[in-house]
């Protein structure tokens, strides 16, 4: 005869810390199969006698509701099978309802989907950053059990508390994690696994803004003293240098982007190169500065067929993850080598690849129209490059602030 009852089932993770997983437990003669309900429970928060979490679980109340449901559909299998007089074991009746979908594991199902897409497009970057931020929801909940209908206001008020207490994460990175939330729950929506009414997102709702970020670029002063640096040529420093310059004189232009950059990328002193953020397909007038560092490099590449610089060399070219690979490690060494440089010139800026933009924006100040900015900077909206440009543009603000204090 089957039993069945609810138990917390002891395992080591991969630490070799004792964890102890919430389980329906089913035995037939003697032989016993364990179906997890996806919380990990600490023996304190749960009544053996009773076979419940207790109330001192913060969760109690939920996580006690899913396990009922589990233990029905069990207890159904159990029931039937006997009237029927089927002989199952332990596993076939744990495995009767494995495949059984409720909604209630519906998001870290679409969750999953998700990433597993991201990986067939070959979007590395993308499908690293998710899965982070699913492990910090599982991480908040417990375990990988959520429903779609729980993921309210309170929960996410709860979540974000979590965040930034427990993890110590930014608003802005707080606010990321919603996004995927919210792309996730528009997906089941469209899939009919949720009904609309219960989007937690919108107006009178959760809103996702994104808090100011502060952004600080070099002068013309300190770009100058990065220009006129005498470092030893050939030296990985030195090639860190010319690769940033490179980036400013083209209005800032992305570190993996500039990476990628290919001799057969350029056509009469133009470049031609598509952006690997938004796959946008761009062409920029070589200024002379920027020449003037490719000069080298002609000198030294005869056959001119390869990478511009030389950080992704030996490269599998045809294998996406080890060029995603490649260019997350040279980007690293190369902020390593910025922060030296910075050192060497006593600059007090945090310079780092992403700082060429920034100092781009900050040189051109208002002396460049937004219109051609937008079109230097490869951004789809002007209203984007007007919010951006803002950041370095205090001319009217100084003046106002000194007009007032003129007396």
């Amino acid at each position: 005869m089957a039993k069945l009852k609810t138990v917390l089932h002891a395992k080591k993770n991969s630490n070799g810390e004792k964890l102890y997983r919430l389980a329906l437990r089913v035995t037939v003669n003697r032989k016993k199969s364990y179906y997890h309900i996806g919380y990990n429970i600490n023996p304190k928060d749960f009544d053996e006698k009773a076979e419940k979490v207790k109330t001192s679980h913060p969760r109690h109340s939920s996580i006690n509701r899913i396990v009922r449901k589990k233990y029905d559909l069990l207890d159904d299998v159990i029931y039937e099978s006997k009237s029927l007089n089927l002989k199952l074991t332990a596993k076939q009746i744990v495995d009767s309802i494995r495949t059984f979908k409720q909604n209630d594991q519906s998001f870290f199902t679409l969750a999953k989907e998700h990433i597993e897409d991201l990986k067939k497009l070959e979007n590395y970057n993308r499908a690293i950053s998710d899965k982070s931020k699913i492990n910090s929801i599982k991480d908040f909940r417990g375990g990988e059990h959520l429903n779609f209908q729980e993921i309210d206001e309170t929960m996410l008020k709860k979540l974000a508390i979590y965040l930034k207490v427990k993890c110590e994460v930014s608003e802005r990175s707080i606010m990321n994690v919603f996004v995927l939330i919210r792309l996730l729950f528009n997906r089941a929506i469209r899939r009919g696994i949720v009904e609309k009414k219960f989007y937690p997102f919108g107006t009178g709702k959760v809103k996702i803004r994104y808090p100011e970020s502060e952004k600080i670029g070099l002068n013309k002063v300190e770009i100058l003293a990065i220009e006129t640096l005498e470092l030893k040529e050939d030296t990985p420093i030195w090639h860190t240098k010319n690769l940033f310059l490179f980036s400013f004189y083209l209005a800032g232009i992305r570190i993996s982007d500039a990476l990628q950059m290919k001799w057969g990328d350029i056509i009469d002193n133009r470049l031609y190169y598509k952006m690997g953020k938004n796959n946008k397909i761009d062409s920029l007038r070589l200024p002379d500065k920027a020449i003037n560092i490719l000069s080298f490099y002609r000198k030294h590449d005869k056959v001119m067929k390869g990478f511009i610089f030389p950080f992704l060399e030996g490269v599998d070219q045809k294998n996406s993850k080890a060029m995603y690979n490649k260019i997350k490690t040279s980007t690293k060494k190369i902020n390593n080598y910025l922060g030296q440089i910075g050192e060497m010139l006593e600059i007090s800026k945090k310079i780092t690849s992403h700082i060429a933009r920034h100092s781009f924006g900050q040189i051109a100040g208002d002396k460049v129209s937004p219109q051609k900015l937008q079109k230097l900077y490869r951004h789809s909206s002007l209203n984007t490059t007007i919010g951006y440009q803002s950041n370095f543009d205090h001319t009217e603000t100084d003046k106002a602030l000194n007009n007032v204090l003129d007396f």
